[in-house]
């Protein structure tokens, strides 16, 4: 399984702007070959945390490269973001409880 985890502070005003676009990534991310699951977390000090988990690094990859995808992408760092940062991670090991 490929992780990505993507922490992000949004600028002041870009707020409405990306709260428009974000579900539809979402959205889209979720019919991509090999997606198994994204969750949004925020921080009380505004830091923003996205993990999406993949099938294998090749799905990952193919998302990252979607051209509305790419085009997002580059709506954020022109609009959206104050800053960013982006760990693609390669799932070593994993245990649950229930």
């Amino acid at each position: 399984m490929i992780m990505t985890v993507f922490r992000s502070r949004l600028k002041e005003d870009a707020h409405a702007d990306y709260f428009d676009l974000a579900p539809q990534m979402g959205a889209l991310a979720q019919t991509m070959p090999g997606y198994i699951s994204h969750k949004v977390f925020t921080a009380e000090d505004g830091e923003r945390v996205i993990i999406v988990e993949f099938a294998d690094e090749a799905s990952q990859r193919h998302w990252s490269l979607n051209a509305l995808h790419v085009e997002a992408k580059k709506q954020g760092r022109a609009n959206f973001y104050a800053e960013y940062n982006i760990k693609v991670c390669e799932v070593l090991r994993e245990s649950r409880f229930k």
